[in-house]
């Protein structure tokens, strides 16, 4: 273990050394980035030797400092650490150091690292591993902004979409709840047993984060800015929020199938097909409409100041010549 994460860090130093070329980024997040980096792949080496595809390498580290690592939720936590965020911290290091902006790939992560985090410390604590514990012009948007709903068929899918997704993810937070409900017990067999891990894992997640914390103020909030005209933090929130149910919906889908996972709280075989088509869907629909919000955000601004003075002056100074003139 030693040996590989030393072996991985030098890597990174060295990549980012040529990176860097002459002179040192000033940005002290390249250095947090670049820690950060380092700690993803020995991420994917634990997921890799949960697998058992590799050997040797973390296997006291698993035995002895975290055993619920061992659980389902978390090698899908590695494997995304490992994968996706790395990938996301190479991104933001290649754009510090070429002096572009990293924004937009900064709340993405920000988003799924905060879900990570605290489904972590959270299921940790109350599981059965707690012992261990300015760029359009005015009349471009003006005019998006002018059309209604109707007449934006994709918002209107979106629309559509926000409502049932709220109720299903107030369903789900019921199901975990314990809803006397026969409908939601069904489904719970059927469909999700996962909701009732012991590792309470999935229940934080759904109960407390994706279903009433989260995920349901979000999809208000976002059906009052696809009707709404200049709600210039529309863009931000999707990039959060989609950020944080990418990782969220990683972590579900292949908790729920893995092996890891007690048989009787795997996803049965007949029902894994309405299972996966549900839960990618709710999954990717929110990427989809991040990219919407983000590429062509004309809805979503407001005219700026000086932009309607400089209008007022130009009213002001057709009225005075035609007074003079007249």
């Amino acid at each position: 273990f030693s040996f590989a994460g030393c072996t991985t860090f030098l890597t990174l130093a060295v990549s980012a050394h040529f990176m860097a070329k002459k002179k040192a980024p000033t940005d002290p997040l390249f250095y947090v980035y670049a820690v950060y980096a380092f700690l993803s792949v020995v991420n994917l080496i634990i997921g890799l030797e949960q697998d058992n595809i590799i050997d040797g390498f973390v296997t006291f580290y698993l035995k002895e400092a975290e055993p619920q690592v061992n659980t389902a939720h978390g090698h899908m936590i590695s494997y995304w650490d490992g994968c996706v965020h790395y990938l996301m911290y190479l991104l933001m290091i290649a754009a510090i150091t070429w002096g572009d902006s990293y924004r937009a790939i900064g709340l993405y992560w920000v988003g799924s690292f905060l879900m990570h985090a605290t489904v972590y410390i959270l299921g940790n604590a109350v599981g059965e591993y707690t012992k261990n514990n300015g760029m359009l012009l005015n009349d471009k948007f003006q005019e998006v902004q002018r059309k209604s709903l109707h007449h934006r068929p994709l918002d209107l899918l979106f629309v559509v979409y926000l409502v049932p997704a709220l109720v299903f993810c107030v369903f789900r937070g019921l199901v975990v709840l314990d809803c006397p409900s026969r409908f939601c017990r069904d489904y719970s067999q059927l469909y999700e047993p996962y909701l009732k891990d012991p590792s309470a894992y999935p229940r934080v997640q759904v109960t407390m984060l994706v279903a009433m914390l989260y995920s349901g103020p979000y999809y208000i909030f976002t059906l009052y800015g696809l009707l709404v005209p200049g709600c210039e933090w529309m863009p931000d929130l999707t990039l959060i929020h989609s950020g944080a149910l990418a990782q969220a919906q990683f972590s579900h889908i292949g908790a729920s199938l893995h092996t890891r996972t007690p048989f009787s709280y795997r996803v049965p075989a007949d029902s894994q097909p309405v299972f996966l088509l549900i839960n990618i869907l709710y999954g990717l629909v929110p990427q989809a409409l991040c990219y919407r919000c983000c590429t062509r955000p004309e809805f979503f601004l407001k005219p700026t100041p000086e932009k309607k003075r400089t209008d007022s002056e130009g009213v002001y100074n057709n009225t005075e010549y035609l007074s003079q003139t007249g």
